[in-house]
């Protein structure tokens, strides 16, 4: 949790100024002139001419003291006005300048003191983001982070809780914060997905979310959805808890302590200095491998293994988690990654598996997880009955799915389970499980898994629609994520909330059309770069991702929870729908597909808005493998946008920091 400008005159001011300035000395100088013309005048009589000397010198001393009036006044003002100008800067520069930390690891333990009985409040929050160089793993490279710390702070609330964020972007690129998972019932506009459903927050502007959260309980996360700027830095957990009792009837195994672990693959260059790369022509979706991973944020690189990078391990090692002997521990597993996906374990431990995506299962006994993007996993942990002091944590990224050899890559990143405190192990001896690590980038399987709240499955669905999930090499060698025939590119400037809203309040074609239609693809957008499926009404909605990639693609749903229903590898049977069991399928909000597979999810579309449904990994993202689903659109048709949010559209620099516009190469022979 968050516990814990430089005001500059304008270029044309300081030119004010100085025309004040020449004013007022122009004035002085025609005064000597006036002065000089009247000493030389020829005078009547000697006695005119001794009077009028007398009298000519006493005005010559008044003026010249004048003068000199004059000139101090403007040697005072300027002197201030430096002073002033000085001092300013110097308490901008102040406020602006932090120190970049690594977040201490207690404040990502929940509170023991937790009030679930509290009725709903307003939580609050004030973040600036700003630029900062950091070493997580000793290597230094630039980071956006919140209040200067990395990772970001950590929200804890109840259900029906409401969360306000007042975000300050102090940074030289735009961002905006998606909060994923939320469902954001009733303000889509705070989503924050750029070019979607919010313009972004511009440098130097400000913005506040302010959102409900009612409907859902469990574990998420926030990040930015600009670009590639969450990989930079701008990521952080959420937990919502269930009110009253509902938490320990929602999970079956008990805990004594509840702690936040994320997970995340860690580049050493600026994000948007490879995705240049990774979008250039002739590129084969050859994507971006990265040189390191860390557990909440920390890791430990030995710098002679590294002599090409800025590095410093002093005040750097392996996250420390200090565990009870004496109840089981929580922990709440979320991959807030670009790319990679990991198998996670803690040697000699098995452990229960009780939360999917927010949602409570009935537990199951591992002793891996994989876990990929954007997912979350709870699992409690038992102490072990044969005691050493010191454990190892390993999450190992699965580096088969990765494009090429990366000489700096090191797979593996470590924490400590400490059971005794101090101990006396000077490093974990642990032993390591046997089986071979997975060698295919695929969803833990999870067929077994069960919601402890049971929800059947609408037995059949109104619409179904067909995703080919592909890359393409087209004009100019491009490679390019497809999903059917359209390849999505943001408009940062005319979001597609906006787009509908105004449409709707001005009556315009062929938006109005679609209104009177119940299901089908909003052509009012062009199709090629902006995929919409429009529906008016409730409606059950079939998704077949069928993927023609050699990747994993984890795609994730805005707004809803959706059910899982099958999964394979190949193409799906001809029979599929009559092998499926709607009974209490699992439910969650991203679901991988995996390389040369096929997933059918079904969602009830009933929350109004405009929701991405995309590839998680960060990359594929940025390539174009996303398309929208306007849901109710007669409620939206109903709905007038708050002041705030249109305008971000109307400030200066919503663009920096994008992704490159693909017709930067057009007429490119390199």
């Amino acid at each position: 949790m968050a516990r814990h400008e430089v005001f500059q005159l304008s270029e044309r001011k300081d030119a004010e100024h100085d025309e004040e300035r020449e004013g007022l000395l122009g004035g002085v100088e025609d005064s000597e002139l006036n002065s000089e013309v009247s000493d030389v005048e020829e005078l009547g009589t000697k006695s005119e001419s001794e009077g009028r000397s007398s009298e000519s010198t006493a005005q010559r001393v008044k003026k010249h003291w004048l003068r000199i009036l004059v000139v101090a006044i403007l040697a005072a003002w300027t002197v201030g006005f430096l002073i002033h100008s000085l001092l300013s800067r110097s308490h901008g520069a102040s406020n602006e300048v932090v120190e970049a930390q690594l977040r201490p690891e207690e404040d990502y333990i929940l509170d023991s003191n937790w009030n679930f009985e509290a009725e709903p409040v307003t939580r609050e929050y004030d973040w600036t983001i700003s630029e900062h160089e950091l070493n997580p793993d000793g290597v230094y490279k630039p980071m956006t982070l919140i209040n200067g710390m990395f990772p970001g702070p950590l929200i804890e609330c109840n259900e029906g809780d409401e969360l306000v964020v007042h975000v300050h972007n102090k940074a030289s690129n735009a961002t905006s914060v998606h909060w994923h998972g939320m469902f954001q019932n009733g303000t889509n506009w705070m989503d924050g997905t750029v070019g979607i459903s919010q313009c972004p927050i511009a440098p130097g502007q400000s913005f506040t979310y302010r959102f409900n959260i009612t409907g859902q309980t469990g574990t998420y996360w926030y990040h930015s959805h600009m670009s590639m700027q969450a990989s930079d830095g701008l990521v952080g957990p959420i937990v919502v808890h269930a009110k009253g009792g509902e938490e320990q009837r929602l999970q079956k195994v008990p805990y004594g302590q509840d702690r936040v672990v994320l997970v995340s693959d860690h580049y050493y260059d600026l994000a948007s200095n490879l995705l240049m790369e990774y979008l250039k022509p002739g590129n084969e979706n050859e994507e971006p491998v990265p040189q390191s991973a860390l557990i909440n944020g920390r890791g430990a690189r030995n710098c002679t293994d590294l002599p090409n990078r800025n590095c410093s391990s002093v005040d750097r090692s392996n996250t420390l988690f200090d565990l009870s002997t004496e109840h089981n521990t929580r922990l709440r597993f979320i991959n807030v990654g670009a790319f990679a996906e990991f198998q996670i374990q803690i040697d000699e431990h098995e452990f229960f598996l009780t939360e999917v995506d927010g949602t409570d299962v009935h537990p199951q006994s591992i002793h891996r997880l994989n876990i990929n993007p954007a997912q979350r996993y709870s699992i409690v942990v038992p102490p072990p009955k044969d005691q050493q002091d010191l454990y190892w944590m390993r999450a190992r990224m699965i580096t088969h799915c990765f494009a090429y050899e990366e000489p700096e890559l090191k797979e593996e990143v470590r924490a400590i389970i400490r059971y005794q405190t101090p101990s006396l192990a000077v490093s974990p001896q642990s032993k390591d499980w046997p089986e071979i690590i997975e060698l295919e980038c695929r969803d833990l399987n999870v067929s077994a898994l069960k919601p402890v709240d049971a929800i059947a499955a609408p037995e059949k669905a109104d619409d179904q629609v067909y995703l080919r999930s592909s890359f393409q090499i087209k004009d100019w060698r491009l490679s390019r994520g497809f999903l059917n025939d359209s390849s999505y590119r943001a408009n940062m400037s005319h979001p597609t909330l906006n787009t509908l809203v105004d449409a709707y309040e001005r009556k315009q074609e062929p938006h109005m059309y679609y209104l009177s239609y119940p299901f089908g693809i909003n052509t009012g957008f062009d199709a090629k770069h902006t995929l919409v499926y429009q529906t008016t009404g409730i409606r059950t909605i079939d998704i077949l991702i069928q993927n023609f990639d050699d990747g994993n693609h984890p795609f994730h749903l805005h707004g809803y929870k959706f059910f899982v229903l099958a999964s394979g590898h190949g193409y799906p049977a001809d029979d599929l729908y009559d092998t499926l069991d709607f009974a209490n399928p699992l439910r969650r909000d991203t679901a991988s597909v995996e390389a040369f597979g096929w997933t059918l999810i079904r969602f009830v579309a009933d929350n109004a808005g405009v929701w991405p449904f995309h590839c998680h990994l960060a990359w594929h993202n940025e390539a174009g493998l996303l398309m929208q689903f306007v849901t109710r659109a007669d409620e939206i048709a109903k709905w007038t946008l708050p002041e705030d949010v249109k305008g971000l559209c109307a400030a200066q620099g919503i663009e920096k920091g994008a992704g490159p516009e693909d017709d930067i190469w057009f007429g490119s022979f390199d």
